[in-house]
């Protein structure tokens, strides 16, 4: 795999001419044409669809409308409750509600039934899509079902990817759903995009999972796509089925890219007539001469079984590799995890190896990216005649629709996986979040899946417990069930792949999934449950700022799994202030107590009392600032938390991640950097502010007292440089914050408290 370091122009879609003085001389000698860089920019796939999608008028400073959007039930009803509260009459475009993440939690009673019910009714008072429980994941519904060709949508899900299918689709937290359901835009900068041009064709045993893995090692720590677009291209694409480009596509999310597209041929064609629905498809290619800011160049002869170890998919290794130094890179991964999960817990992995070969405890092919046909029918070929042992090992298989389901079903492939003694479960995607298969403490699992964070499996830190997972693809994880548990990879199996083809039985569909074709019933009430509770109120930004440092995190990232758990913690999705309990309470089990603390400041405050006597230590906070600004008074300054994290927000798209610290009392977070950008508009869509400090010690410490004069006055007038300051006993010692980009709504979402005051004005 090659990383350029400048820019590239493809030229009749084989020849890649690296960015130089000589570059368009040596194009025009290849093509007869004279072209500039500029005009070659625009002959991206990426370009063409944001060009056709962008209401602005202006390519530099997009605002997109979508074609669609899709939501499941962790994020749908705050989506939707915010919406309401901002004034929705309908869904102005088709939006989808799946149910495939709460679907078999049993915690809380009723809740998470009355979470389907309020979607059902949603979908019909505003007229939706609903998806019951079991029916499909959300992304291989959104796949079988809603993209189509040189189209755009949006969803709450990170890992919305449908470019594989000619979409390009991203994952966006809640409130930017909201705004397109409201008619308001998706406002970003051009982004830049990435060529990923694939040669050659992927051995036997090979899988999607080990391309995308490859993929995710070579870019995640330089940052090479972050926030960029991934197109996919050259001949490489053509030797590739649609399961497989599907499977790499999902999986793109991990390297923080901002979306992807592919290329598409009859094999995308087939794709869409598969499923009823050949009129999407459109035939994408770049034009004759594309200019990319960067290429990845990937030779598929030489991708071999990939293995991602804890806690990161970028953590990568060829499974030939960790086998060759097995107790090196355990004890690299243990030494890693004492650092990520602060030393709370015994972490171990050597204990796994026996006989010279590492165990494992559980293996699982789930969800979006693990449950398609061809891997299932992969994995079963693998496995046909073998068992997984009667010791530890387990092995579950979740196709990711009930469609694929019933075809499995069909051609003899679940008989073959449950003679094996696997179990093959329905649509669902605990295992992706920590709702489902669990492993004991200390074990050790083997998931095609798209995550591998720490706790991600289920596993609670603050009850002394940790598991862990690897990811890895379907066909190694077959291949190490077939070996009774020990790891081993898919190539060094000798299996004949018999590749079936899929038959798509739309009626299943069409028997259970309601759809409103675009028609509202506005007579329709909404189903509440006691668990569904609105917003609370939340204030606007003050012209002065009290914060307090309540959680102070250095690890390299800090993922949204850390700043709120999932799992059953998920349950509580549709209640803001009980689901803030859980936040960061793997991570920092004492932020909830010490951001409520510091809270009863400003609700005395929005209440007309004083703060100083709601946190009596505020008193003498305020007396040192006020030698230096004798105008701050009780009328003008406002009370709150913040936390700091050297790079927050990895991982899923759940706007809790900053609507819990946000509902606690949270008004900004302070890092070196963001690590997404759906974070970080997760943020400013709650009213917090997004600052960044540069690297190097910081001035503050956990637990103290920061004070930002003229706050509301910087975002108004776009100030560059936040002068802030450390308050101490001896004094105020300053320091500099910048807030980076923002568009004139985000600045005014800020001053406004929160996206849904915006939208109340």
């Amino acid at each position: 795999m090659k990383l350029y370091n400048n820019g590239v122009y493809l030229v009749n879609g084989n020849q890649i001419v690296e960015d130089s003085p000589e570059a368009l001389s040596a194009i025009k000698a290849a093509t007869g044409k004279d072209v500039t860089k500029d005009q070659a920019h625009q002959e991206t796939m990426a370009y063409g669809i944001l060009s056709s999608h962008n209401t602005s008028g202006n390519m530099q400073h997009l605002q997109i409308k979508f074609d669609k959007l899709i939501s499941h039930d962790i994020t749908y009803v705050g989506i939707i409750q915010t919406a309401r509260a901002s004034g929705l009459e309908k869904f102005p475009i088709p939006y989808c509600l799946t149910n495939c993440h709460n679907s078999l939690c049993a915690v809380g009673g009723t809740i998470n039934e009355d979470d389907h019910m309020f979607g059902l009714t949603c979908a019909k008072k505003y007229g939706g899509i609903y998806v019951p429980p079991h029916q499909a994941v959300i992304h291989q519904f959104a796949r079988e079902m809603m993209a189509g060709g040189g189209k755009m949508l949006l969803g709450s899900d990170s890992h919305t990817r449908y470019g594989a299918l000619g979409t390009m689709a991203m994952g966006e937290g809640g409130p930017e759903l909201v705004k397109q359901l409201l008619n308001q835009t998706y406002d970003i900068a051009m982004p830049g995009v990435i060529g990923v041009y694939m040669t050659g064709t992927p051995r036997k045993g090979v899988g999607p999972q080990d391309v995308a893995l490859a993929i995710i090692g070579e870019v995640f720590d330089k940052g090479y796509v972050k926030n960029k677009v991934m197109e996919f291209v050259g001949p490489g694409v053509a030797n590739l089925s649609m399961d497989f480009r599907i499977g790499v596509d999902v999986m793109t999310t991990e390297t923080t890219c901002l979306s992807s597209i592919w290329t598409t041929d009859k094999a995308t064609e087939e794709f869409y007539e598969i499923h009823g629905r050949k009129e999407e498809f459109k035939e994408l290619n770049p034009g004759q001469v594309a200019y990319y800011d960067g290429m990845i160049e990937i030779n598929l002869d030489e991708i071999k079984p990939m293995i991602a170890m804890p806690f990161h998919p970028s953590n990568t290794y060829t499974i030939e590799e960790l086998n060759a130094n097995l107790m090196d890179i355990l004890d690299d991964c243990e030494k890693r995890a004492k650092v990520s999960l602060d030393g709370q817990v015994e972490f171990s992995l050597k204990d796994k190896v026996r006989n010279g070969k590492l165990y494992v405890d559980q293996g699982i092919i789930a969800g979006c990216a693990g449950g398609g046909f061809e891997n299932i029918c992969d994995a079963a070929d693998i496995l046909r005649g073998t068992s997984i042992g009667p010791d530890e090992f387990t092995l579950s298989v979740y196709p990711a629709s009930t469609p694929i389901y019933m075809e499995l079903v069909k051609n003899g492939a679940v008989a073959d996986l449950m003679s094996t003694g696997a179990i093959v479960k329905t649509a669902f995607c605990g295992p992706c979040f920590g709702a489902g298969d669990t492993p004991s403490n200390n074990g050790f699992s083997i998931r095609h899946s798209t995550r591998n964070f720490p706790n991600r499996e289920g596993s609670k830190l603050q009850n002394g417990q940790i598991a862990s997972v690897a990811l890895m693809d379907a066909r190694s994880i077959a291949a190490t069930a077939a070996n009774k548990g020990y790891l081993t990879a898919a190539t060094d199996i000798d299996v004949d792949f018999t590749k079936p083809k899929y038959h798509f039985d739309g009626r299943i569909y069409a028997n259970r999934v309601f759809d409103s074709k675009g028609v509202a019933e506005p007579d329709t009430e909404i189903h509440f449950g006691p668990n569904i509770k609105d917003w609370p109120k939340m204030s606007p930004l003050p012209e002065n700022l009290f914060l307090q440092v309540v959680s102070e995190i250095h690890d390299p990232v800090t993922t949204t799994d850390e700043l709120i758990p999932s799992g059953e913690t998920s349950s509580y999705r549709s209640n803001p202030l009980g689901l803030a309990e859980f936040t960061l309470s793997r991570k920092d089990p004492e932020y909830v107590g010490r951001a409520k603390n510091i809270q009863k400041a400003q609700k005395a405050l929005e209440a007309g009392k004083c703060a100083g006597e709601a946190v009596p230590e505020l008193k003498q906070i305020v007396h040192k600032v006020k030698e230096t600004y004798p105008d701050v008074n009780h009328s003008n300054f406002g009370v709150g938390s913040t936390i700091f994290a050297v790079k927050p927000g990895d991982g899923s798209a759940r706007e809790q991640a900053a609507s819990c610290q946000k509902v606690l009392g949270g008004w900004a977070n302070i890092a070196n950097e963001y690590a997404t950008k759906r974070y970080r508009s997760n943020l400013i869509n709650w009213g917090m502010l997004p600052f960044v400090i540069k690297e190097g010690q910081l001035p503050f410490k956990n637990l103290d007292y920061l004070f930002i004069p003229g706050i509301k006055e910087a975002v108004v007038n776009k100030a560059e440089t936040i002068k802030a300051y450390v308050v101490k006993e001896e004094g105020l010692k300053e320091f500099d914050l910048t807030l980076g980009e923002l568009t004139d709504d985000e600045r005014k979402i800020i001053l406004k408290g929160c996206l849904i005051n915006y939208n109340r004005q």
